[in-house]
């Protein structure tokens, strides 16, 4: 593995939970694996007033609790946090910057940092481009002394005009080679493992087009609500959160073509591709398309489980989507014809998200199955949890006659007992330090994904009679959504967190 340069990563918004959970946790695991330069410095930046040691104490339990390590030695984590410091000023005021100039400037004299500077703006959208404005005005955008990148966490924009203004703007401020925008879902280890499925195994890609598979299917669940989210989840609802950025990239992933290599404009520029051939969903064809879904109150394992309306900070009349199923066609000569059909959701019965590839039935069936939506085959990549892939076919059943049973083929991660799966910010913040920008969006993918998206978002907003429709917490979202597929008796596959249990009681 190679070792990024000497370096000073900054996180605005370091009191906050990402920061804590996530970034801190991730960084402390790629020291302990000597990914990390041997001079580095992180710098806490945030409006909450707290000394360098009560920063360091909390970000050192956020480490204990969530970076994963069975090695939990003290001294370790005590050394490592000799590399934190926390710095608080108003990050909206420019002439505060001088503060963060003046830690920076010591960094590199005592740290031997060398003048290389990653800004994560781990923030509220609004402060993306205040904050890099500041950033600009107060001389730390500019490469001449070393280099400078910036990441920006999802949702980057809410529609396609804001995506367009936010580039425009960043682009006056930053290069593109020095923006980073984050989709944590591409940092996890089976999301990566598509392109080494595909273009890697003879015996999957000749297969991988119209003529052999049916259609796709991809699920995004979550059993949890909004939790203490609910007034961002208003102005967000799930086809902003969830479907322009995670969703539509493992469509991307799915769907692409080889590229002609592993350099990250050569993977990007066949991710647009797909997104470009995007069959448009015209404002009057939403409700043919999409379906949209709001959780209510339920009873769960004799658990009442609140209803969206009633979460906090949500209004009682609130239209949010918190379910969303679309179907879409992509039209190129791969895919012409074949449905593609995504969903995501919160308050279903369980954590899981993974792909499945629908392949066709035989066309001279001549065994006999007792449901013939079971003769055909699927592929489940399995991206958590769980992490794996399962094959399903037909085995004859022992005995007389021809009678024909699914079986599973399935290889779990878990498997490789001495393996372990790196957290998605892990290899996304490596990434980063190293220039690698294959897993992070480039400008022209998230705007050609807001163009697809637009007409949906425009269509709920003037026609109040799209509905939307109730699920009781706890199930797997408005029954409308069977009606996406394409098929008789068709569903979507109705999974369970364990990979190959799928038909089995699911727990909620």
């Amino acid at each position: 593995m190679k070792i990024p340069e000497n370096l000073a990563l900054v996180i605005f918004g370091a009191s906050g939970d990402l920061t804590y959970r996530k970034l801190i946790p991730a960084v402390y695991v790629l020291s302990g694996q000597g990914l990390l330069p041997k001079n580095f410095e992180v710098i806490g930046v945030g409006r909450t007033k707290i000394s360098n040691e009560d920063f360091r104490e909390k970000m050192k339990d956020g480490i204990r609790k969530f970076s994963g390590e069975k090695d939990m030695a003290e001294e370790k984590i005590a050394l490592f946090a000799k590399h934190l410091n926390y710095i608080s000023f108003d990050i909206a005021s420019p002439g505060e910057y001088s503060h963060l100039v003046a830690a920076l400037e010591k960094s590199d004299s005592e740290e031997s940092t060398s003048g290389n500077y990653i800004f994560y703006l781990a923030t509220p959208p609004d402060m993306y481009t205040i904050i890099s404005e500041n950033l600009k005005g107060a001389g730390l955008s500019s490469q001449d002394k070393g280099f400078r990148r910036i990441i920006f966490e999802k949702p980057f924009g809410s529609d396609l005009y804001s995506c367009q203004q936010l580039n425009r703007r960043l682009h006056t401020l930053f290069s593109e080679e020095q923006i980073y925008r984050i989709d944590h879902y591409l940092g996890k280890e089976t999301v990566q493992n598509l392109l080494v499925t595909r273009f890697s195994n003879c015996m999957f890609e000749p297969l991988w087009d119209r003529k052999y598979i049916n259609h796709i299917d991809i699920s995004s669940a979550e059993s949890i609500g909004v939790e203490n989210r609910g007034r961002y989840y208003e102005s967000a609802g799930a086809l902003r959160d969830m479907v322009q950025n995670h969703l539509l990239q493992m469509v991307g992933l799915v769907a692409m073509e080889s590229p002609s290599s592993l350099h990250p404009d050569a993977i990007r520029n066949e991710i647009l591709k797909v997104f470009q051939s995007l069959q448009p969903i015209r404002e009057d064809e939403v409700p043919k398309y999409v379906i949209r879904g709001q959780y209510t109150a339920s009873h769960v394992r004799g658990e009442c489980q609140s209803g969206y309306r009633q979460e906090p900070g949500v209004d009682p009349n609130s239209r949010t989507e918190t379910y969303v199923a679309m179907k879409f066609y992509i039209n190129n000569w791969r895919w012409g014809g074949v449905p593609f059909y995504i969903r995501t959701g919160k308050r279903l019965p369980t954590r899981v998200t993974e792909i499945v590839i629908h392949f066709k039935p035989t066309p001279h069936f001549l065994f006999h199955i007792d449901d013939m939506n079971k003769a055909v085959n699927q592929l489940i990549i399995r991206i958590q949890p769980d992490e794996g892939i399962l094959l399903k076919f037909g085995m004859k059943e022992p005995g007389a006659g021809f009678n024909v049973k699914n079986v599973n083929m399935d290889f779990h991660y878990s498997d490789l007992a001495d393996v372990k799966l790196p957290s998605a910010y892990e290899r996304l913040l490596s990434d980063v330090m190293l220039g690698d920008s294959t897993l992070y969006s480039r400008n022209d993918t998230v705007e050609t994904a807001w163009k697809f998206l637009d007409p949906v978002l425009i269509a709920w907003d003037v026609n109040p009679d799209i509905k939307i429709y109730g699920y009781p917490a706890g199930t797997w979202g408005p029954e409308n959504a069977n009606d996406l597929i394409e098929g008789k008796d068709m569903t979507w596959r109705y999974p369970c967190k364990n990979l190959a249990d799928d038909g089995l009681y699911c727990e909620l």
